[in-house]
């Protein structure tokens, strides 16, 4: 992981998902979480104040160690402990069926092999658990997604290995979960901003 990698896209990252809009989204994203809970790509912690006290265990699945840092005033208000254990959404340090809810928001678009990232998630979760997401990715409109795919290579360089083209529904339902519920829609910003702004916000389950 190069300077810019560890140093500056954290900052960013943090900058650009935590607006209004955004959190309005993480609010919803978050609704009815409860139990042993893990979160891959915690970030600067941007979900904590969206997480009731029905949550019994919070994991932390976070690489950046300066996400990690800046997360320290966000865990410090929380009634919740944040336990980090692991750096690696493709290999989770964790026994099958140990929780009850996988969170992920804005991260399956950076993960390398998103699919074996899908498949752990897939692995952890109890079998009335759920898995609740929201992310960016490949958007319906054929104009769009093929300035997505134009664009694909700079936003890998520039925003620590990011994906514009992912189509998170079918990489959801592709790991053995089912989609329970679902809004796929682009979120909130200027029509110059739809090659990054196409979300999917949903819950699936273990079939």
């Amino acid at each position: 992981m190069g300077r810019w990698e560890e140093r500056v896209v954290p900052r960013l990252v943090d900058r650009a998902l935590r607006a209004p809009d955004i959190q309005a989204l993480r609010a919803r994203v978050c609704a009815g979480i409860a139990g042993d809970v893990l979160e891959l790509g915690f970030g600067s912690g941007l979900n904590l104040p969206h997480l009731s006290r029905a949550v019994a265990t919070l994991s932390a699945v976070e690489p950046s160690d300066l996400g990690w840092s800046m997360s320290e005033a966000r865990r410090q208000a929380s009634p919740l402990h944040v336990e980090r254990v692991g750096l690696d959404g493709q290999r989770l340090a964790a026994s099958d069926a140990s929780y009850d809810v996988v969170l992920c928001t804005f991260t399956l678009c950076t993960i390398p092999d998103v699919e074996l990232a899908l498949t752990e998630v897939r692995r952890v979760l109890r079998p009335a658990g759920t898995f609740h997401f929201l992310e960016h990715g490949l958007a319906p409109q054929p104009r769009v997604a093929a300035w997505q795919a134009r664009l694909e290579p700079l936003q890998r360089r520039v925003a620590g290995g990011c994906h514009l083209t992912r189509d998170i529904a079918g990489l959801v339902r592709s790991a053995d979960l089912e989609i329970v519920d679902l809004s796929a829609e682009y979120l909130p910003g200027p029509r110059i901003t739809r090659p990054w702004s196409f979300g999917y916000l949903g819950r699936a389950a273990p079939r």
